[in-house]
């Protein structure tokens, strides 16, 4: 059976925290805490369930989230999504689970009207899907990281065009 991607229900966050917590156990750059950012994100304003996606494959394999953001300078406001967290079970690793998720929550993104992603993450990774660094157009990170792993998507044409500020995350990723 081929795996399918479904929009996360309630019945599946206990399931998907553990998948979460599991997926970050061996994570290079990780407080092993990324469960509780997503149960966080969920009791937020920041929360989009339609953009709260699992892949299925007899059971919860992989899970993504996007959720609301802004990018701030001192005249203008501009909404964008954050592309945090993405997890896939570590025995399911290096098979395109991920690559998968990111595919179709971009896709469904775009089909909800939103124009912009943000994300930070691997610099070699995420490029392929359209990511580039957010500095090409003066959007920066609310901490310190370095530009090569702070990234901004278009999916709309020109979305970030005489785009720039500071990204402003949803306080459910600072608790």
């Amino acid at each position: 059976m081929p795996i399918m991607i479904k929009q996360e229900s309630q019945e599946d966050y206990q399931k998907t925290e553990e998948l979460v917590k599991q997926a970050f156990l061996q994570a290079e750059f990780s407080d092993q805490k990324e469960h509780e950012l997503v149960h966080r994100i969920r009791t937020s304003d920041a929360f989009i369930p339609e953009l709260s996606l699992v892949a299925v494959d007899n059971e919860i394999v992989g899970h993504i989230m996007l959720s609301k953001i802004k990018i701030v300078n001192d005249d203008r406001t501009v909404d964008s999504l954050a592309l945090a967290p993405i997890s896939v079970s570590p025995n399911q690793q290096k098979k395109g689970i991920g690559s998968l998720l990111i595919t179709h929550a971009l896709k469904k993104a775009k089909e909800l009207g939103y124009e912009s992603v943000i994300v930070l993450g691997h610099q070699d990774y995420y490029p392929k899907f359209g990511f580039k660094q957010a500095s090409l157009w003066n959007i920066k990170s609310p901490f310190e990281v370095p530009a090569k792993v702070f990234m901004a998507m278009e999916l709309t044409k020109d979305a970030l065009k005489n785009i720039r500020g500071v990204v402003q995350y949803s306080q459910a990723f600072f608790e």
